[in-house]
């Protein structure tokens, strides 16, 4: 077999591929599930990104009096009622899904390169390599994901820049551990095999033709990972590891918060508990979605 008869061998993959993306496209579109996670992953981002438009009142600032006894709730003026301090509840629960966006985007792309980095290392090399990324990867996830967060955070010292190095941290095993044996089962496809009979370089080998056919179930689960991200980042919030700046509003502080009313006003403890539900679930439909979508098990 010559040179450009392996390279050929090799590139069939990524055809065939580009027929496995029209095929998931076609069934994500038959997919209710798909739709109604699509749908609540659209509405979050859409809410987020247009917090500072949609939102009627300034998020730090009272609008309205209250009492310890008497919070006011839903009306026209305030559809979601006034929290402890006078603030409109629905403003805060916008800007609240802004900021969970982007603590769970950039803790997600953190986690993601960590993980690329080590799940990488381990793929392309093997051998003492992948035992050394692999047993710390072990390591790490023998401790329970969110108690790891929470020591990560509490010795970092509150904030967001906190959270997010402590959920990305969380996250980097998993993605190291997923791209791992996606190449390394790659590394034994027959593609590989020829080309490397015919002396196509290493390099060449995994960063032009393992490297981007590993990348679809990290893709997937990237998805999935967002969703624990904005659980995880409500979750650190609430124990009051993230910022107290006011003009920050975040759906675990606004829980916290809440704690001393619930017999009061409970719906304040609602809607910040809704909309973590919701945004967690939009993600968790559509992640769990694209891999039966893309897992040739789940094809009929």
């Amino acid at each position: 077999m010559s040179l450009s008869q392996a390279e050929t061998v090799a590139v069939v993959p990524e055809e065939t591929g580009g027929s496995l993306g029209r095929e998931a496209w076609r069934r994500l579109r038959r997919n209710p599930v798909a739709i109604a996670g699509a749908i609540l992953v659209v509405l979050f981002v859409a809410l987020a990104l247009l917090a500072p438009w949609l939102a009627p009142y300034p998020p730090d600032k009272p609008v309205g009096q209250v009492t310890p006894t008497s919070i006011p709730g839903p009306s026209a003026e305030h559809w979601f009622g006034l929290d402890d301090l006078g603030r409109d509840e629905f403003t805060r629960v916008l800007w609240g899904a802004r900021w969970s966006l982007i603590i769970g985007v950039v803790s997600l792309l953190l986690g993601m390169a960590g993980g690329f980095l080590l799940g990488l290392l381990a793929g392309a090399f093997g051998g003492w390599v992948d035992s050394v990324v692999m047993r710390l990867v072990d390591m790490v996830l023998s401790v329970p994901g969110l108690l790891f967060a929470i020591g990560i955070a509490a010795m970092l010292g509150s904030g967001l820049d906190a959270v997010m190095i402590a959920i990305a941290v969380v996250n980097v095993p998993i993605f190291a551990r997923l791209l791992r044996g996606q190449m390394l089962a790659q590394r034994r496809s027959d593609y590989v095999l020829a080309a490397t009979s015919v002396g196509v370089r290493r390099r060449r080998i995994v960063f032009g033709h393992i490297l981007p056919n590993s990348l679809t179930p990290v893709i997937v689960q990237g998805t999935l990972t967002l969703a624990t991200a904005i659980v995880d980042a409500a979750g650190l919030a609430f124990l009051g590891l993230s910022s107290n700046d006011p003009s920050i509003p975040e759906w675990g502080r606004m829980l916290a918060d809440t704690q001393r009313y619930l017999s009061s006003a409970p719906l304040l403890a609602v809607f910040p508990g809704l909309a973590i539900v919701i945004a967690a679930l939009g993600f968790t439909l559509l992640g769990e979605s694209l891999r039966e979508a893309l897992d040739p098990k789940y094809r009929r």
